[in-house]
């Protein structure tokens, strides 16, 4: 059915999960960024969502592990184990060895010269015949639909799993942009420390995922929300059921709002004054997962002055616009530059 249709691919390659675009079909693949593999033989065990079900479950001989750290490569074998098995999904398990397929994928703009050869590294042997890499926040911004080959100021905050990425784009490249290693790994990790120093309880990281999802928000919030959550307790080693309100959810996850705010401040005082006219007028998009995070877009516009708005779709819009520039490769190449490194062998 699908013979005559391409097999390039964008790939959002991200802490937290990862999404495929295939070139002539959309976005066709969501999964997490999650390998279980076998301690004792480094055979994988599942891949993506069944990979994640696992974690915090497997027998001793079972690591449930994430590949991608903070949005760079921390595990490269595992990492181009996992890009093989999504390629193989999205094209429908059809051999990717008998066309290789061109690959586009997005990697953070903060990202060393030696990390961005891992990722290049990393989809050639998942079985790319080229691989192309662009900066997240150029993806996202395309993807959001903002005029990015225009001579006019576009401002992105994309906040995914393992970083936030700020960038401010005119005329097809990015003026000025931030990259910090704090997102929503680090709101996870904020909820299971304070779970535990206040209540002596043990939660895993898929728990504060869904407190963070179902009642967190950025700033105060005079919601009377609660939700109850299981885990252990470190006193008497027991399981425990406890409620937790919304309001010390907001409280815990202050820091990392205050540091995500922090960087778009920075970003914007280094944009040149005719930029930061044109993003007064049409204010700052948020993309990624963590912009899903309730009041966030009301506190970043207070503290900073600037109107700011949601993406239409924020988990979506960095794969979207990797697959956009790989549908107009010529066009992408020649105004932004992109690099590409070929697998001569395919």
């Amino acid at each position: 059915m699908f013979a005559g249709l391409s097999k390039d691919l964008g790939i959002d390659l991200g802490t937290a999960n990862t999404l495929v675009y295939v070139k002539g079909r959309g976005v066709i693949l969501r999964e997490p960024s999650v390998v279980a593999v076998r301690t004792d033989t480094g055979a994988i065990e599942a891949v993506g969502t069944e990979a994640k079900e696992m974690i915090g479950r497997t027998p001793g001989n079972i690591a449930a592990i994430r590949p991608m750290k903070d949005g760079v490569i921390a595990d490269f074998d595992t990492t181009a184990a996992m890009m093989k098995h999504f390629m193989r999904k999205a094209l429908r398990n059809r051999s990717i060895l008998t066309r290789r397929p061109v690959v586009m994928v997005c990697v953070p703009s903060g990202i060393t010269a030696v990390e961005k050869r891992a990722v290049e590294d990393a989809t050639k042997q998942a079985g790319a015949k080229e691989a192309y890499t662009i900066e997240e926040p150029f993806a996202a911004a395309i993807g959001s639909g903002l005029p990015v080959w225009e001579a006019t100021g576009s401002m992105i905050v994309d906040i995914g799993g393992g970083t936030t990425e700020v960038a401010i784009i005119s005329l097809g490249g990015i003026v000025t942009s931030r990259s910090i290693r704090i997102a929503g790994d680090e709101m996870d990790e904020a909820i299971i420390q304070h779970i535990k120093k206040k209540y002596n309880l043990l939660i895993g990281e898929r728990t504060a995922e869904r407190i963070k999802i179902e009642v967190g928000a950025a700033g105060e919030t005079d919601e009377l929300e609660t939700i109850d959550i299981r885990g252990r307790d470190l006193v008497a080693g027991l399981p425990k059921t406890l409620t937790i309100h919304a309001e010390e959810i907001a409280e815990t996850l202050g820091e990392t709002v205050r540091a995500i705010i922090e960087v778009v401040g920075n970003t914007l005082e280094e944009s040149p004054p005719e930029l930061a006219a044109d993003i007064m007028d049409r204010g700052i998009v948020l993309t990624g997962g963590g912009a899903l995070l309730r009041h966030i877009d009301t506190v970043i516009s207070r503290e900073t002055g600037m109107p700011v708005f949601l993406s239409d779709a924020p988990l979506d819009s960095v794969v979207q616009g990797t697959g956009k520039a790989l549908e107009n490769i010529r066009l992408f190449q020649s105004k932004s530059g992109a690099t590409t490194r070929s697998n001569r062998k395919g």
